[in-house]
């Protein structure tokens, strides 16, 4: 058990700080597009560079079409924060000194439904306004997949807190 508390404990932070990247990128975006601040333009305007805070080099190369910059870009940044905070608490879980909880559980089912009920709806509303290329259909078909793992495991814990809680009244 000391193996999965490591492993998770360094996947938990890994997917910390993958988050607060996505999310302060997309607040950073989403700031500089609405005030114009820190935003070149180039390629006749079609193009646009998000530059680096207080500089002129470019940090971000978007299109300059708001269904892209909705739906290709800052979608993907938040939701990618959003996914990468709910996996960190996701493996806070395995290393916590008393596994089955309601807590833990909690967790579980935020994962799991945002894995299984988020990606489609997104991806079929982008469809309308902008390409989707193949390779989003199969990340929409893996997010799926994860949801379903966790909602077995989330039953699984379900057991288990169900087991302990007997265990607790019979002692």
């Amino acid at each position: 058990m000391d193996q999965t508390k490591i492993i998770s404990r360094i996947l938990y932070y890994i997917c910390l700080i993958l988050s607060a990247g996505y999310l302060l990128t997309g607040v950073y975006a989403i700031f500089c597009l609405s005030t114009g601040i820190g935003i070149t333009s180039y390629g006749q305007g079609k193009y646009l560079h998000i530059n680096y805070p207080f500089t002129e080099q470019p940090f971000l190369n978007i299109e300059n079409n708001y269904p892209y910059i909705i739906f290709s870009f800052l979608l993907v940044l938040i939701g990618y924060g959003i996914f990468f905070g709910l996996s960190a608490k996701v493996f806070r879980v395995f290393f916590q000194t008393k596994l089955f909880t309601k807590e833990n559980i909690v967790q579980l089912k935020r994962f799991y439904t945002y894995n299984i009920f988020f990606p489609l709806p997104i991806v079929i509303i982008a469809s309308f306004f902008v390409e989707v290329e193949s390779m989003i259909w199969g990340l929409v078909f893996i997010h799926f997949m994860l949801g379903i793992f966790c909602l077995f495991l989330a039953n699984i814990f379900k057991q288990g807190l169900h087991l302990q809680n007997e265990q607790d009244l019979f002692i």
